[in-house]
């Protein structure tokens, strides 16, 4: 089975344990300020503006059964005027015959593009990317622990900090450094903004598993690794005094128009899903879907209007609590 194909299948499979956002409470205001006609959910970060703060994030392309999941995920953010982030281009980039990732622009002209490459590749990849798809920015992802675990992973890193500064001093698109289900540490916020990174997503344990669909693919699995990094609510939280000076985005374990609201309280500019959407494309068609995703800018709204915020910036200002895990984590870190 193609590489891709079997992420696809385990993506699917796999159910996190835990989600670092059910241990977080938002605190509900009985008299609202506003009527949910004056409640704007519109963002801007990588130099652009969105009307909407949440968009579907990098998952596949590379194969036959990637480009059709890719076809569907673009015509239903097309249609409801979110931005679609492809997966690696990096498969693209190996077969020049490969219109998994072509294909979203070609069938959806005002699509919101972005797309994606790894911190493995020198900028070239990524400017091969860029002319290809236009996209309005370019992640460059971190995968250390799925390289580790990948049977046919790269063991060789030190290169990915040159990597990366030579994509901020020869690129001139937005970047965003992305993670990929492992959590971003401070420590790693850090060397990103030395590089010249601006944009974080931080893309925390909570959702798909890299580590358990590399395991799955290993013969002799290293399961005891499936859970390994940091929660996406304790990655915002370690970050979040950064806020000011970086934009960050929040993905990993979102599900629900609940979770999107409780990453943009955490400080995030802008949430990606992916194992949701990827799940919500495997049961519904486009029609369904595209219901669902509009569905979902209401129920932001809603939320928003029970806690009296009437834009993202008054996100920043609710008042949470938090429980279990994340409360632990939080007392033992800021100490």
């Amino acid at each position: 089975m193609n590489r891709k194909d079997e992420h696809i299948r385990y993506a699917l499979k796999y159910e996190s344990p835990y989600n670092s956002f059910d241990d977080m409470e938002l605190i509900h205001q009985s008299v609202p300020k506003f009527n949910i006609d004056e409640i704007d959910i519109s963002t801007r970060f990588a130099s652009n503006d969105f009307e909407c703060p949440f968009f579907i994030n990098a998952m596949t392309g590379g194969s036959e059964k990637g480009k059709e999941i890719n076809r569907k995920l673009a015509k239903v953010a097309e249609e409801c005027g979110i931005l679609f982030v492809t997966g690696s281009y990096s498969a693209a980039l190996k077969n020049s015959d490969d219109n998994s990732f072509k294909i979203v622009k070609e069938e959806n002209k005002k699509l919101l593009l972005g797309t994606n490459i790894g911190a493995d590749k020198d900028y070239t990849a990524g400017l091969k990317a860029i002319e290809d798809l236009k996209p309005l920015f370019l992640q460059i992802h971190v995968n250390v622990m799925q390289e580790l675990i990948m049977p046919e992973g790269s063991k060789n890193f030190k290169d990915w900090r040159k990597n990366i500064e030579g994509f901020v001093k020869n690129i001139k698109i937005p970047l965003i450094l992305k993670e990929v289900g492992f959590g971003m540490s401070e420590e790693t916020v850090k060397i990103g903004m030395e590089s010249g990174i601006k944009t974080f997503d931080i893309s925390g344990r909570g959702g798909t598993s890299f580590a358990y669909i590399e395991n799955m693919r290993r013969k002799n699995s290293l399961s005891y690794l499936d859970e390994w990094g940091q929660t996406t609510v304790t990655s915002l939280l370690s970050v979040k005094k950064y806020a000011d000076n970086i934009e960050i985005i929040a993905s990993g374990g979102v599900r629900n128009p609940l979770d999107i609201i409780k990453s943009l309280v955490l400080g995030a500019k802008g949430v990606g899903i992916s194992g949701t959407v990827l799940r919500l494309a495997e049961k519904n068609t486009v029609e369904e879907m595209i219901e669902i995703v509009n569905s979902w800018k209401e129920e932001c709204k809603m939320i928003m209007c029970a806690l009296n915020a009437q834009n993202l910036e008054e996100l920043k200002k609710v008042k949470y609590i938090l429980y279990g895990k994340v409360k632990e984590f939080s007392e033992g870190y800021f100490k």
